[in-house]
């Protein structure tokens, strides 16, 4: 037996959910008879925040995976999940994808875990192996079909989230603002989206500065962004990053309203009350941070209630369901194979998510709805998915528990 096979069977059985056997089954990834195998590689093994969100996002598939089951699961087909850790880095996610893709256990699907530089590594391995997938950290070109035609963006883009930002701002009566973005791709991206949608939205950016991921003080461009005069700061920042961000503005006693992207709210640290945490101090005072409806405890949303009691069953949710949007992909995928009459041709799977007649007859709960095309794989969904809370613990992944604090909306 290879150390690859080994490594699968290892992920298959120490998964918490049993979804279908993990041996005994065909092993041609095109034979209808068998399992419809899932991929999802994590950072399992990571570090911090990495970790715990990676714990979160596969806890969501297990969810997904397991409720499809419980149905007809993808065309007839019930659901393999297997979950390989990958501990957040583009090389090992790349080596653990080649080396099922290599097994005689190829994926048909495959979902990641975050952030961005895993999307970046394994899509065109994805690809060149002609294997449908759902990216979570979406990229400048993730969604273009031209360049990744199996492959669809499972969250808003950096645009969308961007003019939600925007009519927030605007709301609020925020006339010059600044941005503070790290310098990952998806920092990148969302800086310059943020600027375009708030001077579009009639609001001055006195200033955008970007900063390192891995530096460990951020005063610097701080200082800059509250000497440009802004009286409101759009951030983006996720684990430690935003720390130091918080820290650094205690520090330059500047008391400004702060707009967090979702990043923010996926970091544990603003949900956590101290010693480990800052929940309840004057470093989120003045935070409110942008989340999914999703993510916003509603009592009523029967959907949403369900994902998160079946992944409640399955095991602790550690963060904050931003990071749960794979628990829509099965959904979706079992929708697809409907339309289409096939679970084994990628092709003609992508062709009927780019349906509109497919999207509208599925029943999403991480996302309300989702509007794939041909020319475009994200779900283009508009502004009114978001919601902006304040800091409060959480309660199964979820802010704005009445136990737990206030939403703002």
């Amino acid at each position: 037996m290879n150390k690859s096979w080994f490594g699968l069977v290892a992920a298959c059985a120490t998964s918490a959910v049993v979804l279908s056997a993990c041996a005994g089954t065909s092993n041609a990834t095109d034979d209808a008879s068998g399992p419809y195998r899932v991929l999802i590689t994590a950072g399992l093994g990571g570090q911090g925040t990495l970790a715990a969100n990676a714990q979160t996002s596969v806890l969501a598939a297990k969810a997904g995976a397991q409720l499809i089951n419980e149905s007809d699961g993808i065309g007839g087909r019930k659901v393999e999940l297997t979950v390989v850790d990958d501990g957040g880095d583009p090389t090992t996610a790349v080596t653990k994808l080649r080396e099922a893709i290599s097994s005689n256990r190829k994926p048909d699907l495959y979902l990641d875990s975050g952030p961005s530089a895993i999307t970046t590594a394994v899509l065109p391995v994805l690809g060149q192996a002609k294997i449908l997938s759902f990216n979570i950290s979406p990229t400048s070109d993730s969604s273009n079909p031209k360049k990744f035609p199996l492959n669809f963006d499972i969250v808003p883009t950096t645009a969308e989230e961007a003019d939600s930002i925007a009519d927030y701002a605007k709301g609020k009566g925020y006339t010059q603002t600044g941005v503070l973005h790290g310098n990952t791709s998806f920092g990148v991206n969302f800086g310059a989206a943020a600027e375009k949608s708030l001077e579009q939205a009639g609001i001055t950016v006195s200033g955008n500065e970007s900063y390192d991921t891995t530096a460990l003080d951020m005063t610097a461009q701080l200082q800059a962004l509250k000497n440009s005069g802004a009286k409101a700061l759009v951030v983006d920042a996720y684990g430690a990053p935003l720390g130091y961000i918080l820290q650094n503005l205690q520090r330059l006693d500047w008391n400004v309203p702060l707009i967090g992207d979702p990043a923010v709210s996926g970091t544990n640290l603003i949900a956590t009350a101290p010693p480990t945490g800052v929940l309840g101090t004057p470093q989120v005072a003045n935070l409110v941070t942008q989340v999914y409806r999703s993510t916003v405890y509603d009592a009523h949303d029967a959907a949403v209630n369900k994902m998160v009691d079946t992944m409640a069953s399955l095991g602790h949710i550690p963060t904050s369901l931003i990071q749960a949007p794979n628990f829509d992909a099965f959904q979706l995928v079992a929708a697809a194979a409907k339309q289409a009459g096939t679970t084994t041709d990628p092709k003609k799977l992508a062709t009927a998510l780019e349906s509109g007649e497919t999207l509208a007859n599925v029943t999403t709960a991480y996302l309300p709805r989702y509007r794939y095309s041909a020319t475009d794989h994200a779900p283009t969904l508009g502004t009114d998915v978001f919601e902006f809370v304040a800091p409060t613990a959480l309660v199964n992944g979820q802010f704005g528990n009445p136990a737990a604090g206030t939403v703002q909306h």
